[in-house]
């Protein structure tokens, strides 16, 4: 049985007395987020400087942090990335951290076709395998842009969980359809408003206007959702790229932050992994999300939409 988009996720209890999770994450994404979008950015030796300061500098001084106070977060490494940098990847396994899918290339997903999605989903856990041993548990799609095929093929390959949705502020089981004996993976819902890009990213010729904003500003703008969603009992789940947020200011702003969490009673940081598999353990009803059906044009001059009753065309 599983519920329809219309259903809100259900409830979470947080293991041993906790009153909500939070969960560092860190989108390895090094050059391949700029190749991916403009290959001829490859020649261009100062943009790709600032992408592998990621791996190089960003990443060493984010592990630092995070031993300094015993937490481990999820990192999300393209294929290329893990290729490029070999070293760097083995050395965030190496620290204790949890290794997720985020594509090969961060290829754009927008209408990618179920064949070409699935080689890159396999291509990616491939250069895993060969860098670091590690079938990752996890996915996150480039951008956050799932196809309405994409959690059929997480499941066919054995991901337990997702990250890139955006209807909840719990993690809940999404069910590859609305038939009663759909399989299922774990969703854990992110947000535009957690993630470092909109704050940080400014790449002349490759992130538009772009914005560099103070680190200040973004810590009060963190901490207040922290607080919101403490007092929800939610799950808080911030993604930082190496590349922005390693920056010495930035890493001192997410420094602060992971102080305040630290001072919440009861809050649980935890790897993604982690959170999947406690949610999984409490076997919510999973919930379905159908694509929508756009209804037929109303009335002459009005800009007529496809839908059957299968979903509408693209």
């Amino acid at each position: 049985m599983t519920a329809d988009a219309t259903s809100a996720a259900a409830p979470v209890g947080w293991p041993d007395g906790k009153v909500a999770a939070a969960a560092l994450t860190f989108d390895v994404d090094a050059e391949s987020a700029v190749l991916s979008a403009d290959p001829s950015s490859r020649t261009r030796m100062t943009v790709m400087s600032h992408q592998s300061y990621g791996p190089l500098t960003g990443v060493p001084r984010i592990l630092s942090l995070l031993e300094r106070h015993a937490i481990r977060a999820t990192f999300f490494v393209p294929g290329y990335t893990a290729e490029r940098y070999p070293s760097v990847v083995q050395g965030i396994a190496d620290a204790g951290h949890e290794i997720a899918h985020h594509s090969y290339l961060h290829e754009s997903t927008i209408g990618m076709d179920r064949d070409t999605e699935a080689r890159m989903i396999d291509r990616g856990l491939e250069a895993l395998d060969s860098v670091v041993g590690v079938r990752p548990l996890g996915y996150r799609a480039p951008m956050w842009e799932l196809n309405y095929h994409t959690p059929s093929l997480l499941l066919d390959r054995g991901f337990e969980y997702d990250s890139s949705m955006m209807d909840c502020d719990l993690p809940y089981r999404l069910a590859e359809s609305g038939q009663p004996d759909a399989r299922d993976i774990v969703e854990i819902p992110v947000h535009w408003a957690l993630d470092d890009w909109e704050q940080y990213a400014f790449v002349p010729g490759v992130t538009g206007s772009g914005l560099i904003e103070s680190p200040d500003k973004v810590l009060a703008m963190w901490s207040r959702e922290l607080d919101s969603f403490y007092l929800e009992r939610c799950c808080f789940v911030l993604t930082n790229h190496p590349f922005l947020t390693g920056r010495p200011s930035r890493v001192q702003a997410l420094e602060r932050l992971v102080e305040k969490m630290e001072s919440l009673e009861g809050l649980w940081v935890a790897t993604l992994g982690e959170i999947a598999a406690h949610t999984r353990s409490l076997a919510p009803l999973p919930r379905h999300f159908p694509e929508p059906i756009l209804p037929p044009a109303s009335g002459p001059g009005e800009r007529p939409v496809a839908g059957d009753g299968e979903g509408a065309s693209r």
